[in-house]
């Protein structure tokens, strides 16, 4: 008995199953953080490039420093350094000296011939309030000449607040007073009272 095959080339199913692939698209998150992390990475370059310059100019410097302070002798650098010491502290003394002696000028020039002072006697100021206080006694022929040196003193700048009081005849009829002002510190500052002295002249 004769069997028959019938044989195809052609397969019925596939050979190999292919699958469909989905692409997904790049999502904005992504892109960003790449970004941010070469940005990141390039700053770290940066950075540690910038630090290593600047140990390096640091390290310049010093060996420029030490270079130059061989240069000079150093006991004439230490003499050097107890002088400006020295002129510092006399320039802090200075600026903080008071000097009386413009009160007395100032005096000098403003009171009339008829007046005459038999006491003085000042209190330097502090900070609350600098000024230095100053209280006198006098004499002075009447009144009038009481009233007039009031009038000159009320006049000039330095003297602020001038008061006479306790006024009072004496037994040749003079006019026996008490005075008492505030003195602009401007005047007494030994500093300030060079340079009013070098303006005025």
């Amino acid at each position: 008995m004769e069997q028959n095959f019938q044989t195809s080339f052609i397969p019925k199913k596939p050979m190999v199953e292919s699958k469909a692939v989905r692409v997904q698209p790049v999502g904005f998150l992504l892109i960003f953080s790449i970004f941010l992390f070469f940005t990141m990475v390039t700053a770290a370059g940066g950075l540690y490039f910038y630090k290593t310059v600047q140990v390096k100019n640091v390290a310049r410097m010093e060996n420029d420093l030490s270079l130059a302070r061989n240069r000079f002798e150093p006991d004439t650098i230490v003499r050097l350094e107890k002088t400006d010491k020295r002129l510092r502290a006399a320039e802090k003394v200075l600026l903080g000296h008071i000097a009386v002696s413009p009160i007395f000028e100032s005096l000098g020039e403003l009171t009339m011939q008829t007046v005459r002072y038999t006491k003085f006697g000042y209190t330097l100021g502090n900070e609350q309030n600098p000024r230095m206080a100053v209280k006198m006694s006098g004499v002075a022929v009447g009144y009038r000449s009481v009233a007039l040196q009031s009038d000159l003193f009320a006049k000039n700048k330095y003297i602020i607040d001038p008061v006479f009081s306790n006024l009072s005849l004496d037994n040749s009829g003079n006019v026996l007073f008490d005075l008492e002002f505030f003195v602009d510190p401007a005047l007494v500052n030994y500093e300030q009272s060079l340079q009013i002295e070098s303006i005025e002249s």
